[in-house]
């Protein structure tokens, strides 16, 4: 009854941090479908494009971690509020862009600061405070899953209005879903009257204190090692996926059918990944995730791209792209309590971001330089396998320990 009663509690705070984590993330994974167009008539390159997503990436992920402090030690209604303002202020200035200095700084900085207060590890740390322990990991896979479903929205609306009308009017159509954000953040927010289960070993200690404790726990650093080819493969893919299937001669509007599908089989493998991590080796499965995402891409990419075969590519690696989120955040909570969480996940979310930067920039490099996207592929699939391998073996290998609270204070 009391479980029951907490979820009953606690339904609006997880609808707003789905909500949050859905608009944010959809339509930051569907900028690409503004790439071709948007190059074309501004005369920026595609690698000008691209920077821009790197940085835009890698300003989200060297802020999260701060984000995460401010937020353990003095709440999250401000941060959030901030994130949800700057996001519309960017999609604002992109919409008005006429040079790569305002992309920059729209698509770039203003996003990338917005998703660090607003994005991904604050609604998984919201959601993970929000119910029991015996819950948690299939809560996280529901919100995760509710999350996923922003780019099945975001990427038609986009690629419809552009094809319609022009890119700038994709961006005004973002415009306007990312208002939405403001009262999903205030909803979220509300996780800041809800009381903190106690944690003796690290809720006494300061933020400096407990990065440097988790950074020293091999099985944290292992994982966030891992998480940065997470980052280069997929942010590879929502960024050059669309110019790809353009150079192809595909209909464009595949492009956005396939970030669409990928979305909905992201709710899909959330959902999975959430309930097998409440019963699973969780390090065994983020690493099973990445071995099983650099098959896919070597098969899709080195055959004959058709309609079908990418729908299908779509379907399957949208199955393992956000199920990552809930074993991630599991993970943390379970050994290093709940006050810090958001901060140690924007650790690890950091390197993931800097593999998105990598993803994002080395991609559109490769493809000005040498005129095919053939190199990053084999990059990514190598590095994507020798990542999972890792983390599997690491996974079986390491000895299972009790939760490092009680020991962090010595």
């Amino acid at each position: 009854m009391h479980t029951d009663r907490l979820l009953k509690s606690s339904l609006p705070i997880l609808i707003g941090a789905s909500l949050m984590l859905s608009l944010s993330m959809g339509i930051r994974q569907s900028l690409g479908v503004f790439m071709y167009p948007l190059t074309q008539e501004t005369g920026i390159s595609i690698s000008e494009f691209t920077l821009a997503i790197a940085i835009q990436n890698l300003s989200w992920g060297i802020l999260q971690p701060f984000a995460g402090a401010w937020a353990g030690k003095y709440g999250y209604r401000k941060l959030l509020l901030l994130g949800a303002m700057l996001y519309v202020v960017g999609l604002v200035l992109l919409a008005l862009a006429h040079s790569f200095l305002a992309v920059l700084i729209g698509a770039g900085v203003l996003i990338g600061l917005s998703l660090s207060c607003s994005g991904s590890a604050m609604s998984m740390a919201i959601a993970t405070r929000c119910v029991s322990p015996e819950m948690r990991s299939t809560i996280l896979g529901v919100v995760s899953a509710a999350g996923s479903m922003g780019a099945l929205i975001a990427a038609p609306i986009g690629q419809s209005l552009s094809q319609g009308f022009g890119w700038r009017y994709g961006v005004v159509g973002f415009v306007a879903l990312s208002l939405c954000l403001i009262p999903a953040a205030w909803y979220g927010s509300k996780i800041d009257a809800l009381p903190i289960p106690p944690n003796p070993g690290l809720d006494d200690q300061s933020a400096g204190h407990v990065a440097r404790h988790a950074l020293r726990h091999l099985p944290f650093s292992v994982m966030t090692v891992a998480y940065f080819v997470c980052g280069m493969q997929l942010v590879f893919l929502t960024t050059h996926l669309p110019t790809y299937l353009e150079l192809c001669g595909l209909d464009p509007m595949l492009s956005a059918q396939s970030l669409g599908v990928i979305g909905g089989f992201n709710a899909l493998g959330s959902l999975f990944f959430g309930w097998a991590g409440g019963r699973y080796n969780k390090m065994l499965l983020l690493g099973m995730i990445y071995i099983l995402r650099s098959i896919g891409l070597a098969v899709y990419f080195y055959s004959p791209p058709t309609p079908d075969a990418t729908l299908v590519f779509a379907a399957y690696i949208g199955f393992l792209w956000l199920g990552v989120a809930p074993l991630v955040t599991g993970a943390i909570s379970e050994t290093f309590g709940l006050r810090w969480q958001a901060m140690l996940s924007g650790i690890a979310f950091m390197s993931h971001q800097l593999g998105s930067f990598v993803g994002a920039l080395g991609g559109g490099l490769i493809y000005d330089a040498l005129g095919s996207y053939n190199l990053a592929l084999q990059i990514g699939v190598v590095v994507g396998l020798l990542a999972g391998l890792v983390q599997c073996i690491f996974a079986v290998a390491w000895p299972k320990e009790p939760p490092l609270m009680a020991s962090a204070g010595h």
